[in-house]
């Protein structure tokens, strides 16, 4: 059954109507999985090790955003917001991730990226691993696979139902296995495999997939949002024969460089299609770097995965959702420029419609703030009053300007210690990046206004203007600290 989405009002809500008279770009938006802001080497600087060439091509292009944030500091969560533009916790989906074989978490009446860029023209593909949920049979495996990305907005896919640790080990194309998945076989957890599918294959297969997705969209002359969730760095880390030993790091330097390459080859195909000039790239990730990358290794080494952040993913603090976010967008994006503007991935909704010059209905994008004047470099104030943090384990954290309340003990995540009897931290980013000098007995005012602001958010269902909406399920602002949810550093 085909899903019913709001239709959106053609009205010009941006800044710059000149855009709106210009042919629609083609937007590719990569996400890397588990990418730490340190591990990519023109953001990390000297604390960083990994050489990462095309990524740091990108940015000399295009503009680097110094303060950009996953609405969750673990997958599935930053997912949701990245394609629905609302802040995860106000689904179903208040601690955790999803497995391979979970019902779809985005709702089938609610209006994706991909829905409102379809609506307006554009052919929409998502190439890589999805983690949103999908119902896929558990007998006849030759059955459609409903509630996938095809029934949220997108033309078409292929890729993996979740993590490459997770099964069922096997490529889905559109709404069936490629293969169905006989045998089985184990990347971390054990479950169902297609007999060809070999995690090592995974990343370059999703590079030319999506290198010949561009190729093909090229030719017809119509506008494309491409949609690259890559199983890279995530676990397994797997870099192929080529790229093995190239950082001098261990294998996750070497995953990362490979990664990099992935993102080169895009792009190469971009220039090659002759469509590079008309085409916005984002590039960013969809947490922190993963303890599972053997960080206190890396950081031995001198290379810093977080930069100068404190944690890493599933934690609260910023070293678990502060993440790389590069934009280059050619004749409108000034090369070699920064943004210091807090960000979000919840932010590409309403981007998108602010270059479309459509108003997004009143029940959509309700935590999505448009990123383009700061594209364009003509904002001249912030883009968000605030913006509210996720941990794994459900914790909640809000950042208004220079300080950020974090409302648990400790990490919120994994490696979880007690840092305070309180029951929360208040630290004054603009002196205290690390999150080291606890201000929470010291400024109770503070506190007081960053609560009041956080249960406003919660209490409208919205952080946008708007008419008042309903979140999915009651919110419980303070969970139990030390919650469990998975204890693998994934």
């Amino acid at each position: 059954m085909k899903f019913k989405l709001p239709l959106l009002a053609a009205c010009a809500i941006g800044p710059v109507a000149a855009l709106h008279a210009a042919d629609k770009p083609n937007i590719v938006y990569i996400l890397c999985d588990d990418l730490g802001y340190g591990d990519v080497k023109c953001l990390g600087g000297d604390r960083s090790k990994i050489l990462t060439p095309n990524m740091d091509r990108i940015a000399s292009q295009g503009m680097i955003f110094t303060e950009a944030h996953s609405s969750s500091a673990v997958c599935t969560p930053s997912r949701y917001s990245i394609l629905t533009g609302r802040y995860n916790w106000r689904s179903k989906l208040q601690k955790g991730v999803f497995g391979g074989y979970s019902e779809p978490l985005i709702a089938e009446n609610r209006l994706t990226v991909a829905a409102l860029l379809k609506q307006n023209g554009y052919d929409t593909g998502c190439i890589g691993k999805w983690h949103l949920g999908m119902t896929i049979p558990k007998n006849d495996l030759q059955e459609r696979i409903p509630d996938g990305p095809t029934s949220r907005g997108f033309d078409y896919y292929f890729g993996i139902s979740a993590s490459l640790d997770m099964p069922p080990y096997v490529f889905i194309e559109n709404d069936h296995f490629t293969e169905a998945p006989t045998a089985k076989k184990a990347f971390n957890r054990p479950g169902p495999a297609a007999p060809s599918f070999e995690a090592v294959d995974v990343l370059p297969t999703l590079a030319k997939k999506g290198v010949e997705y561009v190729g093909q969209h090229a030719k017809t002359g119509k506008p494309f949002f491409l949609y690259l969730p890559l199983n890279s760095p995530h676990t397994p880390i797997v870099p192929t024969k080529d790229w093995q030993g190239k950082s001098g790091l261990g294998k996750y330097g070497d995953f990362v460089m490979e990664t990099d390459w992935a993102i080169g080859q895009l792009m190469e195909a971009l220039d090659k299609a002759g469509i590079a000039d008309n085409t916005l790239v984002i590039v960013t990730s969809d947490n922190g770097c993963s303890p599972a990358a053997n960080v206190d290794d890396l950081e031995k080494q001198g290379h810093f995965p977080s930069e100068l952040r404190r944690g890493y993913k599933s934690m609260i603090w910023d070293g678990g959702h502060r993440i790389p976010f590069i934009a280059r967008w050619p004749g409108k994006v000034k090369t070699g420029s920064r943004s210091d503007q807090i960000v979000c991935l919840d932010d590409l909704m309403a981007t998108c419609a602010d270059i479309l010059g459509v108003k997004l209905p009143d029940n959509a994008g309700e935590d999505s703030f448009s990123l383009l004047p700061a594209l364009l470099g003509i904002d001249t104030a912030p883009l968000r009053e605030a913006i509210l943090h996720h941990s794994i384990f459900g914790n909640f954290g809000i950042r208004q300007g220079q300080w950020k309340l974090d409302l648990c003990t400790g990490s919120g995540g994994w490696r979880n210690v007690q840092v305070t009897k309180a029951p929360g931290q208040l630290y004054d980013m603009s002196k205290d990046i690390g999150e080291r000098s606890d201000e929470y007995a010291q400024h109770p005012e503070i506190v007081n206004k960053l609560m009041k602001l956080l249960q406003k958010y919660i209490a409208d269902g919205r952080s946008t203007p708007g008419t008042k909406q309903k979140n999915d399920v009651a919110i419980d602002i303070y969970k139990k600290n030390g919650s469990k949810v998975d204890e693998s550093e994934n």
